[in-house]
């Protein structure tokens, strides 16, 4: 499994951007991570500061968004997208994405579960539970 560390995140997402910005290539994962970016504007002053996302603490209690916390998030369920993994996540996706008229959006429900699946997981000790997860996204696209 692929595990990188915080800091390795850190550094793929802001070179991702200095390469999107310089218009240099991309590998495919960069590519995918680019159009996330891309999708965030609101992010970009994080991502420009390489030495300042480094250092950055994002808490609750301070209510700021992790924009590399969120970044990933998008690039797990792009690629549970793409190779249907847990089973049937690509449907259940894409139904959402129709409801909600935007993949996007579909993707932020869909963070939702993803989230609460693995806060779940970290507080019982047990492995992430798939099936959980697929149901919670399929309600979010049939309510």
């Amino acid at each position: 499994m692929f595990a990188p560390s915080q800091l390795e995140v850190r550094r793929f997402f802001c070179a991702t951007y200095r390469k999107l910005r310089a218009a240099m290539p991309l590998s495919p994962m960069e590519a995918i991570a680019a159009d996330w970016i891309n999708e965030h504007p609101e992010y970009h002053a994080e991502l420009a500061d390489e030495d300042q996302a480094l250092s950055a603490v994002y808490s609750v209690e301070e209510g700021r968004t992790n924009p590399f916390l969120h970044l990933s998030m998008h690039l797990s369920i792009s690629e549970q997208h793409a190779i249907d993994q847990p089973t049937g996540i690509r449907q259940a996706i894409d139904l959402l994405a129709a409801k909600r008229q935007s993949m996007h959006e579909a993707q932020h429900q869909a963070m939702e579960c993803l989230g609460e699946m693995i806060w779940t997981s970290q507080r019982s000790g047990l492995p992430p539970d798939g099936h959980t997860y697929l149901d919670c996204v399929r309600k979010k696209a049939t309510r």
